[in-house]
């Protein structure tokens, strides 16, 4: 059971938790009643995710063997068969797509999108130059895409800059990381790794970081009781540059759960936004 939980990667359906922004700051989510039309997307696109990650495992077997890290995962190491593997994906996607019936049509959708671009950026568009990182700002849009559709709301264009350059600085961080962790071995990992120098990324790292902090204080001007929660971004922002500058990991799932000065920014956030809009 515990290799199957590592082959799904349940702490990455933390991702999902973007389906909750536009209802969460549109003052939306007053009651439990309004809180469970969210429950449905989010664990449409939990089970879609981890069929999707099957999938990039089982074809990225033999790469992730020369990974540090990921070797350690079941379909490389070699405890969870091929087989089996295909199964999983295959049940997952199918309960993800019942479960999305019970949204309205433009969600499911949004889910399917996420699943086709899922698939591409498996089988060639992370081997590509900046289109990888674009690929996974967009995952980050689709989701807060489908947040929205789920609960109506419309998604004001400083959110979406928000969340899209956040997403890609996210991105560029976590390529910085495996090359500084990989090293040498980069270019047998992964194609794109290559292209990139440590110089380009953190080139990308200031630009969005300081694009992000114009758009999310343009989108708390608007909604003025946020506009206190700018401080505690930048520093979340300084703290990620910092990390993933010294070498640690730069995936934002496990920056999150395991650096505390993030954690404690992630909660910190929740709490005060919470506070402003709610109270």
């Amino acid at each position: 059971m515990i290799l199957y939980l590592k082959l799904i990667r349940p702490h990455q359906w933390l991702k999902n938790l973007m389906l909750f922004f536009p209802p969460f700051l549109a003052g939306e989510i007053i009651s439990i009643a309004q809180l469970s039309k969210v429950i449905s997307p989010f664990i449409a696109f939990s089970l879609a995710a981890s069929a999707t990650y099957v999938f990039n495992d089982i074809i990225d077997r033999h790469a992730d063997l020369l990974h540090p890290q990921k070797c350690q995962r079941p379909l490389p190491a070699g405890v969870v068969s091929i087989t089996a593997a295909w199964w999983v994906a295959g049940v997952l996607i199918v309960v993800a797509f019942i479960v999305g019936l019970l949204w309205t049509q433009p969600a499911v959708v949004w889910l399917l999108a996420y699943v086709v671009l899922s698939l591409l950026y498996t089988l060639f568009l992370k081997n590509v130059l900046l289109v990888d990182l674009f690929t996974i700002a967009a995952f980050f849009i689709i989701r807060l895409q489908a947040g929205g559709a789920a609960f109506g709301v419309n998604i004001s264009t400083w959110l979406f800059l928000s969340v899209f350059l956040l997403a890609l600085f996210l991105s560029s961080g976590k390529r910085l990381g495996e090359l500084n962790m990989l090293g040498e071995d980069a270019a047998s990992h992964r194609g794109s790794l290559t292209e990139y120098s440590p110089q380009f990324l953190n080139a990308i790292l200031c630009i969005t970081a300081s694009t992000v902090l114009v758009t999310y204080t343009m989108y708390c001007i608007t909604h003025t009781v946020l506009v206190y929660s700018v401080p505690l971004c930048t520093y979340g922002l300084l703290r990620y540059i910092y990390r993933v500058q010294h070498g640690q990991n730069g995936d934002p799932t496990a920056s999150l759960l395991c650096d505390r000065h993030l954690l404690i920014v992630g909660v910190s956030w929740v709490l005060m936004v919470g506070f402003d809009i709610y109270a």
